[in-house]
């Protein structure tokens, strides 16, 4: 979970490798360092704290140095300071490593390495690499030579055979002042290519403002660069081509246009996001949805017996909730598993049984695994990501993108309406394609595509919010509590409370609080009640009068016109009228500003919120 890029062109380096790993820092922001080559040496800054520390410290003159690569953490091994910072060099000083991932077997490693003399300066495990790479260059005569091969890239190659877990890495040597080596297992790694200059990184949002062609390595790969171009192989000396692909997305769309923050950015960009998403996939003249991605999935999908959405966080969220349209809409059992523990249990999965992964950056380490115990037990996996050519993306049977653009906050807010919106899609085709009339897949697919416009209509009352956030932002605890399709909701809303602003939430089915959390009911504690029309509407109205018989501050989310219920509340917000089933993408919103404007009012740094990072791609 951290943020890797190198450049190696005709301008120099450290200024390209400064605002790339600006724009990596939501990947992680315990400490930053870079490494460059020059005068026949690498010359290493790093410091803890975020990129504008680092900054500070740079006094290294910009001429010259063509060659160089960057990192910003997030700490797995080691706590976050300075010595543990990346870049790392080899105990000899002419090799430096910047590294996203784990090397599960350092400690084996280590213990060899440091009864061959070897010496360690820092906690991690990436010195371990660096060092283990430094080790097999410094004695290839011993290890009965290269042959023809370049001496560094045969030992990174060899370094990278000996280690267990997850990389992605950028590499360079003293020696080769002209060579960049990049590689890839399990962690993201790109290579821009520019005109005479190449970008090296683990998203492709350091890489736009540079150049959109850009070549996407697979697990066990590796990229070698020097000024006259750049050659693939695996890391075992096999070498491979690959095909240069546009990067999707521009620089725009990854700056602030005048937010104050890209969480608030993300939020009021959904009303376009979510029609993007759904452009071209909903066919209202016939009563269709179009899913291009599993198109010829579809006979499969449809004659399935049984569906898994497996998945993590927010995406967990959306998962619960594709389960509820999957069942209801095409009468499919479904059920919806933490990729953390599908992974280590023994699931059932039999004739008949779908997969399907949900991801916005394609690159979580958990759903990654339970991709692949879902295809070693002979499951049909599918895919939803929202990053093109994204691990999971290529590692499934077939999927279906978001098309949001990038997603920059930490906390997701625009993936998961479209993540919603897509599972509503599909819900909707299969069940048509089972049971559903003509008449009804039309009627959702109408209602579908009204979804953006009334998003539009609830970000208007973001001032409200804010007056409901700063009344209660002293609480240190509050329920989220919902009914039906809205109880993932409630689940979304208080995990990003807890994310950003810091503070304790429960996200609950309502009907539970009666077995055991509603003993934390006291004077003022916030409820946030999500009290849409529906089936079990009357059923939340006894709820709320439960909490606010023991003294709780009650906030609801209701419907639009509902003058019943604005006697029971302290606090109201109101959405348009929608079906239930597709109700989480528009109640989902109020609770994604109240935790941004409680976030702001606390003080917080709302993009990148402490111990967290974007893309989760450690275990």
């Amino acid at each position: 979970m951290c943020g890797i890029v190198a450049y190696l062109g005709r301008k120099a380096a450290q200024p390209i490798l400064i605002e790339g790993l600006k724009r990596l820092e939501y990947r992680g922001y315990d400490s930053a360092g870079i490494a460059l080559l020059k005068n026949g040496g690498i010359c290493v800054q790093k410091t803890s704290g975020r990129i504008s520390a680092l900054e500070q410290i740079l006094n290294v003159p910009t001429s010259g140095d063509v060659l160089g690569i960057g990192h910003t953490r997030w700490a797995t091994h080691g706590e976050p300071n300075t010595v543990n910072a990346h870049p790392h060099t080899d105990y000899t000083g002419k090799i430096a490593v910047v590294h996203n991932g784990i090397i599960e077997n350092y400690s084996t490693l280590k213990t060899w390495l440091k009864s061959e003399g070897v010496a360690f300066a820092s906690q991690t495990d990436t010195e371990v690499l660096s060092n283990l790479i430094g080790y097999l260059y410094d004695h290839i005569e011993a290890s009965g030579g290269c042959g023809n091969q370049n001496p560094f890239e045969w030992a990174v190659q060899q370094a990278l055979q000996k280690v267990h877990g997850t990389f992605g890495v950028a590499i360079v040597c003293s020696d080769y002042p002209d060579l960049l080596i990049g590689a890839k297992r399990g962690s993201p790694l790109i290579l821009g290519v520019g005109d005479g200059e190449y970008v090296l990184a683990s998203d492709a949002a350091a890489i736009v403002e540079h150049t959109t062609r850009a070549i996407y390595l697979a697990d066990n790969e590796m990229v070698t660069v020097n000024s006259d171009g750049f050659y693939t192989k695996t890391v075992n000396n096999v070498v491979i081509a690959k095909d240069l692909k546009e990067i999707e997305f521009s620089l725009e769309q990854i700056e602030l246009g005048g937010y104050p923050h890209h969480m608030l950015k993300e939020i009021f960009e959904q009303p376009d996001s979510l029609s993007t998403c759904m452009g071209g996939r909903l066919d209202r003249q016939w009563g269709k949805i179009k899913l291009g991605g599993i198109a010829d999935s579809l006979r499969e999908l449809t004659q399935a017996k049984h569906v898994i959405f497996t998945a993590c966080g927010t995406a967990f969220h959306a998962g619960l909730v594709g389960e509820f349209l999957l069942e209801h809409l095409a009468r499919i059992p479904a059920e919806t598993e933490y990729a953390s523990e599908f992974r280590y249990r023994n699931p059932i999965i039999g004739d008949g049984t779908i997969v399907v992964a949900i991801s916005q950056s394609g690159e979580t380490a958990d759903t990654l695994a339970a991709v692949e115990q879902a295809k070693e037990r002979g499951a049909k996996v599918l895919g939803i990501v929202n990053v093109v050519g994204s691990t999971i993306a290529r590692s499934t049977d077939a999927g279906i993108y978001l098309h949001v653009g990038p997603e920059i906050g930490v906390a997701s807010t625009k993936a998961f309406t479209a993540q919603v919106a897509v599972l509503s899609m599909l819900a909707i085709e299969l069940g048509r394609r089972r049971h559903l009339s003509s008449d009804d897949a039309a009627r959702y697919i109408d209602e579908l595509a009204q979804i953006p416009e009334k998003i539009g209509a609830i970000l208007q009352q973001s001032d409200h919010i804010r007056e409901i956030a700063a009344a209660n932002i002293d609480k240190e605890n509050w329920l989220f509590l919902g009914r039906g399709f809205n109880y993932p909701v409630a689940l979304e809303g208080a995990l990003k409370l807890k994310e950003i602003s810091y503070i304790h939430a429960e996200g609950l089915p309502a009907a539970e609080m009666k077995h055991g959390p509603i003993a934390l009911i006291a004077d003022g504690m916030p409820a946030v009640f999500l009290a849409t029309t529906g089936p079990q509407y009357d059923k939340i109205i006894g709820n709320i009068e439960e909490v606010r018989a023991r003294g709780g501050r009650i906030i609801v989310v209701a419907t639009e016109g509902n003058a019943e219920i604005e006697e029971r509340a302290d606090h109201l917000i109101t959405i348009p009228e929608a079906p239930e089933l597709f109700q989480p993408m528009l109640s989902v919103i109020p609770l994604q500003l109240l935790a941004y404007h409680a976030a702001v009012l606390r003080g917080h740094d709302v993009d990148k919120p402490r111990n967290l990072a974007k893309s989760v791609t450690v275990e």
